[in-house]
């Protein structure tokens, strides 16, 4: 089969090279997919720029890319809730990687079933992205998606980027107003997407996170880079927390120092643990039409590094799309 690898850490886009290799075999407890679409995430250049390692990747030349789209082929010996011909969208693991290829194997237990009515890149855009913000939402802030529950004043940074589109979505299927950052470019879309109200992060209210409206915020959904402590915390509610998707060591000794001081404002950095259940949600919510995928571009296999080069840029509107 085709695929697109590397072969040792770092050399960006230039990385990557098109190898023909073996299809993998699915063992016991996996499925082969033919892949329809994949989509990329920031961690898949950060881990071949080995801000990663010795964790990941596991072993070179390494196959990247985690979240895909496609159909059954073959299902290993312990496998009975899918057979061949079954569409379906599967989390890889990170550290087997396998995404940008024609063929791939997944676990059963982080493989969901997908509707006719999502669409192959729809559902590939959603698993690390969209469990990152389910995960951050509901577990983190506390938030039902079913509406109930007080209101919650939540401020969303980089909100048309890949997880905060979905965080904005998912968040106002809760009882929550909504303040969200982006781009002067993507404001009409934040708002589309159920923001109630949207900054420009260059404008001066926009890099000091003030709400328009003048509100703190109970929960932070950090999915920015580069915003010390100190302009949140004048911002956050008497218990508010900042929730950091891509904690640094910065972030790190803040989260630890909040808890020394039993301070009630925290940092809060977030490790994304991937849940068949969560991912099912996320899936019946597309379907249902209550939360949409927004697809920043579409590249065929043969133009990965095209793609991959987008994603580092670091200015997709919502997802970077890999298609066969």
């Amino acid at each position: 089969m085709r695929a697109v690898r590397y072969s040792g850490y770092g050399g960006g886009a230039a990385g990557l090279e098109h190898a023909e290799v073996p299809v993998p075999a699915p063992a016991k407890d996996e499925v082969l997919l033919k892949l329809e679409a994949a989509s990329l995430n920031p961690v898949d250049w950060k881990i071949q720029k080995g801000m990663l390692r010795p964790l990941f990747p596991r072993k070179f030349p390494h196959i990247p890319v985690t979240d895909v789209a496609g159909e059954v082929v073959e299902v290993g010996s312990g496998v009975e809730d899918f057979k061949a011909g079954d569409k379906v969208v599967s989390v890889l693991s990170h550290f087997s990687g396998g995404g940008l290829a024609e063929f791939a194997v997944a676990k059963k237990n982080l493989t969901v079933s997908r509707p006719a009515q999502v669409s192959a890149a729809e559902g590939a855009g959603l698993p690390v992205a969209g469990l990152t913000a389910h995960q951050a939402l509901t577990q983190v802030v506390g938030i039902n998606l079913d509406g109930s529950g007080p209101q919650k004043s939540i401020l969303i940074t980089a909100a048309s980027g890949g997880v905060g589109h979905y965080a904005v979505q998912l968040a106002k299927l809760g009882n929550t107003h909504v303040t969200a950052t982006c781009g002067a470019r993507n404001i009409d879309l934040v708002k589309s997407l159920g923001a109630d109200e949207v900054l420009d992060y260059k404008t001066p209210d926009g890099e000091a996170l003030k709400s328009p409206s003048g509100r703190t915020f109970d929960a932070v959904i950090h999915c920015a880079t580069g915003i010390p402590w100190s302009t949140f915390e004048p911002n956050l509610s008497t218990n508010g927390k900042v929730i950091d998707i891509t904690p640094n060591a910065s972030a790190m000794l803040t989260f630890a120092l909040k808890k020394l001081t039993f301070s009630k404002k925290q940092l809060v950095p977030l490790l994304l643990s991937p849940k068949k259940e969560n991912l099912e949600c996320l899936v019946g919510l597309v379907k249902e039409g209550k939360l949409k995928t927004v697809i920043d571009s579409k590249h065929p296999l043969s133009k990965a590094e095209d793609a991959w080069a987008k994603s580092i840029d670091g200015h997709a509107t919502g997802k970077i799309i890999v298609g066969p």
